[in-house]
């Protein structure tokens, strides 16, 4: 994995006519980690988006980190469809399908590949999205407050694999309310 890191230069996000933040700037390298903080409604899941390119800023650039995986606070699974079948499809649109089955089991779901979504519980329903990030083999990975709704065993497992994917030169933006066992990461406040 060799990434170019990512550059955000002067950024601002306008949200309706409230303007979240401005002349936001800061770079993520190889390896490393920022942790985003802050209230709720400063600006955190927005400024996630941004990097997702799911929103356009009102101003500023962001360079590098791509591909990216995003995590937002949806899963993006179909209810009916199993959750093999969901993290297959978007496994095959990020051309990593060998990939998945490691990447389930880094996050203990594999044992429910033939459940459908709509019965899983919160907690496995957001280490399924994780397993799609990990799955997806892109270097930058954006995560929005990852551990909601994990128990103790599954905030390790995810707290490994975030340190598989930096030894890896992977790189990793969160928002976060607390520690999430990421090693010595940036941190970034907002509001």
């Amino acid at each position: 994995m060799s990434p170019e890191p990512l550059i955000v230069t002067n950024l601002a996000c306008q949200r309706g006519n409230r303007l979240l933040f401005e002349n936001l700037s800061f770079t993520v390298n190889r390896g490393e980690a920022l942790h985003l903080e802050g209230p709720n409604g400063s600006g955190k899941s927005s400024l996630l988006r941004l990097l997702a390119g799911l929103l356009r800023p009102t101003s500023g650039t962001i360079h590098g980190g791509n591909p990216r995986g995003f995590l937002g606070h949806e899963t993006a699974l179909k209810p009916r469809m199993t959750l093999l079948a969901e993290l297959t499809h978007w496994a095959r649109l990020d051309g990593t399908t060998a990939a998945l089955p490691t990447a389930m089991a880094a996050m203990n779901v594999a044992a429910l590949a033939d459940i459908p979504c709509k019965h899983l519980s919160s907690g496995q329903r957001r280490r399924a999205g994780l397993a799609r990030v990990i799955a997806s083999s892109a270097p930058l990975w954006l995560l929005d407050e990852p551990t909601a709704g994990l128990d103790t065993a599954s905030t390790a497992r995810l707290a490994a694999a975030m340190a598989t994917h930096r030894a890896a030169g992977g790189m990793i933006v969160a928002a976060v309310h607390g520690d999430i066992g990421l090693a010595d990461p940036q941190r970034l406040r907002l509001g």
